[in-house]
């Protein structure tokens, strides 16, 4: 594996991520893409994309919330590469750009199969109350970057 990793500025670099999710997710999930791709997806949307040999294989967009926080979410890794620590290196890389720009804390609205896996990175369950979305129900976490 020769796994690289792009801040997506550039409009065939955000083409990545989103080939990753609409792959990884909405296709496996059966999510609609007008489900997967709402009002957070902009040009100005920021999106890490990790590449296996130029080949897109793992993605997660970051937007700011307010002056200090940030959402970290559809953070998806292929089917077949999952299992590779993409994810943990995919949100890693997410933190280490909030922190460039001044966020100082990440917020995550993790699917309610995913809880230990943030936990593992160090973000903590804020509010115990699902939010049932319009794809899968999810838990609010968050994490302080200092």
């Amino acid at each position: 594996m020769d796994i690289q990793v792009i801040r997506a500025a550039e409009t065939w670099q955000q083409a990545g991520a989103y080939y990753v999710r609409i792959q990884g997710m909405a296709r496996q999930h059966g999510i609609t893409l007008r489900q997967e791709f709402d009002e957070h997806d902009t040009p100005d949307t920021k999106y890490i994309v990790l590449t296996d040999d130029s080949f897109p294989v793992a993605t997660c967009r970051l937007y700011r919330l307010n002056e200090s926080s940030a959402m970290i979410g559809r953070v998806v890794v292929l089917p077949e590469y999952r299992g590779r620590q993409l994810g943990r290196r995919v949100i890693n890389e997410a933190e280490a750009w909030l922190r460039e720009l001044g966020i100082k804390r990440a917020v995550v609205e993790s699917r309610d199969v995913a809880v230990g896996f943030y936990e593992k990175l160090g973000y903590c369950v804020t509010d115990k109350s699902i939010i049932h979305g319009e794809t899968f129900d999810c838990i609010h976490m968050e994490k302080q970057l200092v």
